[in-house]
């Protein structure tokens, strides 16, 4: 595989999505409903009402569920233990937003490329299939990353500044780490070689944006299915949850080059 064909595919990419920022609006608008809708439910709603989240018994009994009575969630006092929480849990929806811009850009790395009659001379190229498909990925990751990133250093920004004492201490563990910086980028990659996969064999890019419903469900079963206090997702359970889907994606790639058919994917678009 070569490096420096990969590294001239990607800047061509990144080079036509700065030419049509418009491509990136489904991930900003996801990013800021990620980073604005937990300062509302959490601080700004039970503020306004006068009902503090700590009066909510059935949160304090999901909760402790959550931290079997240790941990530093547990440590904290009520109000701010019930705010972690709720932080904690809003984290998941920094999970559906680089796989939502991913995806919006990777369902067009073939067929837009069919559609803006840019695809033939790019077959024509000494490019493999494998290094034409993982630079379209890498290009429509880099900057859905980059921007989940931006949204999640201005949540956290967000959450020291209005929330109780000691809830960003408990945000900043190793959990977050795990589902921030490996499990999302990775669902991210993923979706997206999947988007890809798709996209070699359709004309239309909604057909592969669809491809992204089935990795934001689990997601959000988790996300909702903790808040609601039907299960507890452990470390253990991310862990698993994040090798699993790694795998996915490296099954996912191979994939996409087995149905990447340069000789056919032209004749058989019309």
């Amino acid at each position: 595989m070569n490096i420096s064909r990969i590294r001239v595919l990607i800047g061509k990419e990144l080079r036509e999505f700065r030419a049509n920022p418009s491509v990136f609006i489904p991930v900003l608008i996801v990013v800021a409903v990620s980073t604005l809708m937990p300062i509302l439910v959490v601080v700004i709603i039970p503020r306004a009402i006068g009902q503090p989240l700590a009066s909510d018994r059935g949160l304090q009994q999901a909760i402790a569920r959550v931290t079997g009575g240790s941990g530093p969630l547990a440590a904290l006092p009520p109000q701010a233990a019930a705010e972690a929480f709720f932080f904690q849990q809003f984290l998941f929806m920094f999970l559906i937003a680089p796989i939502i811009g991913a995806v919006s850009l990777a369902a067009y790395a073939v067929v837009g490329e069919k559609q803006g009659r840019t695809l033939e001379p790019l077959l024509t190229t000494p490019m493999s299939s494998a290094e034409l498909l993982v630079a379209k990925a890498l290009a429509a990751f880099v900057p859905a990353l980059a921007i989940e990133a931006a949204g999640l250093c201005l949540y956290l920004a967000m959450v020291a500044a209005l929330s109780s004492p000691g809830v960003l201490r408990v945000l900043l563990t190793g959990r977050t780490a795990l589902l921030v910086g490996m499990l999302g980028p990775l669902a991210s990659l993923a979706a997206l070689q999947a988007a890809i996969a798709v996209s070699s064999r359709v004309n239309d890019p909604r057909s592969a944006q669809q491809i992204a419903v089935l990795l934001l469900m689990p997601l959000m079963v988790m996300f909702v299915g903790q808040i609601a206090g039907a299960f507890v997702v452990t470390n253990t359970i991310l862990a698993l949850v994040t090798a699993g889907i790694g795998v996915a994606w490296v099954l996912l790639l191979l994939l996409s080059v087995a149905l990447f058919d340069r000789e056919t994917i032209l004749t058989r678009w019309k």
